[in-house]
């Protein structure tokens, strides 16, 4: 197995471990208001999508510096990654419920697996066809302005479907 196939594996294992406590550590930590502003503090979708985007987001802090050498595009590749993990959350969740009326508790925990591993394949398939790198700028200004919506609606989200618990 190549070094960039380990990475994403463990990445995959990572993001699926961190994004599962990580449900339950604002209720484990009475509310606090830091930890919220990393973890869903309601069970809105928006805050679902913290789930995948935060630990991605951390496992590629670490990947960047150890692959960046070999792999140029790493970074471009990871922003895509963290992009289509955590905005593939809303469109799935509202599809599938959409087309059976109501969300289920297996359809949702789906919905989240599904999502890391398409992040990661994301990551995997930029990396290894360079077709994002010159996207670079444009992606990582986009993971960053969903880190500030994350951390400007944890406490104070508008008035629409998204932020409303589902």
């Amino acid at each position: 197995m190549d070094k960039l196939k380990s990475y994403m594996l463990a990445g995959t294992f990572f993001v699926l471990v961190l994004g599962t406590f990580s449900h339950f550590l604002y209720d484990i930590s009475n509310g606090n208001t830091l930890i919220g502003l990393f973890t869903p503090v309601n069970e809105s979708v928006w805050e679902h999508m913290k789930l995948v985007f935060f630990p991605m987001l951390l496992y590629s802090l670490y990947c960047v510096p150890r692959l960046q050498k070999k792999y140029p595009c790493i970074v471009s590749a990871y922003a895509s990654g963290i992009l289509i993990g955590t905005l593939l959350i809303p469109v799935i969740f509202y599809t599938y419920t959409g087309i059976l009326g109501q969300n289920f508790l297996v359809l949702d925990i789906g919905t989240f697996l599904l999502c890391v591993f398409l992040g990661f394949f994301s990551v995997y398939h930029f990396t290894r066809n360079l077709r994002m790198r010159n996207q670079t700028v444009l992606l990582c200004t986009s993971v960053l302005l969903l880190l500030a919506g994350f951390i400007c609606f944890s406490y104070h989200p508008p008035d629409i479907g998204l932020f409303q618990l589902k």
